[in-house]
């Protein structure tokens, strides 16, 4: 898979891009524009295909507001499509923005792989890719242009990281026994985090830790719920919960009360994202630490997508600035979360 964080950050050009996005139910009651700005070089509107993984957390709620607003405020038609989580409502998208010849197009892709064909597709209509969150696996870079998104590797340490805190805090000694509730199977951010928060325990705490039982909750609440409930059954000592984002974290809250459990005392939880219901739930002392994964990438994105189609060059990689937060910090950074 194409590792984010070996991403180079050489400057490419449109010419040598392909294109790529969208998705399955487009939403034409999202395109808009604004009579104040011209979206674009000679006073002609841009026009953008931007295709969301779907909603299914109130991290991609935030995302898609984010890009909706931002669009508007830049004086672009955006032409918005939501996959529901699949793959080939996608593909379906991204070939609708190419027939509708759009200026650019951008996406956030449901999983890292099959997107060759389509991808191709574009780049032969020179259409110009923007992908936004997750990265891709194709056999051809320059398919598309750039990344906007977060390095889900370094989020997946700084999990780890922040566990090492957390369990200090607490007081905790001798093994540590973690479930981990993953992403989406087969999308970057769950493949990537798994992967950063393993490198630090197969360094650091090859003795000490260990995931005893880990599977997807595909980033909703009620999986996590359903996935925690059924970890509690089989293991009903674990010491830790590691959960990809913040969602799957607070349906696992329920499902750890449910089972007579304290959250954040009986079982210490980290969590990634950083959205205003996880900053809640930590202020309440049921999430010991969120790493943040910031969701407002639209004014950025529709930087990049001016650049683009004006024919500059952009880095390869273009990340986002986040921070983390153990419990002590969560009531006074709660009144100050945007999402």
């Amino acid at each position: 898979m194409l590792n984010r964080r070996n991403f180079l950050t050489a400057a490419v050009g449109v010419a040598a891009a392909g294109g790529l996005a969208a998705c399955a139910k487009e939403d034409e009651s999202s395109s808009t524009s604004s009579d104040g700005g011209s979206g674009g070089s000679g006073g002609k509107k841009l026009t953008l295909g931007f295709s969301q993984v779907g909603s299914e957390s109130g991290w991609r709620s935030a995302n898609t507001d984010s890009v909706k607003s931002a669009a508007k405020e830049a004086g672009y038609t955006l032409k918005f499509s939501d996959a529901q989580q699949k793959q080939e409502n996608q593909i379906s998208a991204i070939r609708s923005f190419i027939a509708q010849k759009v200026d650019v197009i951008a996406f956030s892709p449901v999983v890292v792989t099959g997107w060759d064909a389509v991808l191709k597709e574009a780049k032969a209509k020179k259409i110009p890719v923007v992908l936004t969150d997750r990265s891709v696996d194709t056999s051809d870079p320059s398919l598309f242009v750039t990344l906007v998104g977060s390095d889900f590797t370094d989020e997946g340490r700084r999990a780890a990281k922040i566990l090492e805190k957390v369990l200090e805090k607490a007081g905790h000694k001798g093994p540590v026994k973690i479930a981990q509730l993953e992403g989406t199977t087969g999308a970057a951010p769950a493949i990537e985090r798994a992967k950063g928060f393993k490198e630090v325990m197969d360094a650091d705490h090859k003795d000490d830790w260990k995931i005893v039982v880990s599977q997807t909750g595909d980033f909703t609440r009620a999986g996590g719920k359903q996935v925690m409930a059924a970890f509690l059954q089989s293991n009903p000592d674990i010491d830790v919960l590691f959960a990809h984002n913040d969602d799957m974290g607070i349906g696992a809250i329920q499902a750890i009360e449910a089972a007579g459990k304290k959250p954040g005392k009986d079982i210490l939880i980290v969590t990634v994202d950083g959205v205003k219901d996880g900053f809640v739930a930590m202020s309440e002392g049921k999430i010991n630490a969120i790493v943040e994964c910031n969701p407002l990438l639209g004014p950025q994105l529709m930087e990049v997508v001016q650049k683009v189609k004006d024919g500059e060059t952009v880095e390869r990689w273009i990340k986002t600035k986040e921070s983390d937060f153990m419990q002590d910090q969560a009531k006074e950074a709660l009144p100050t979360r945007k999402y």
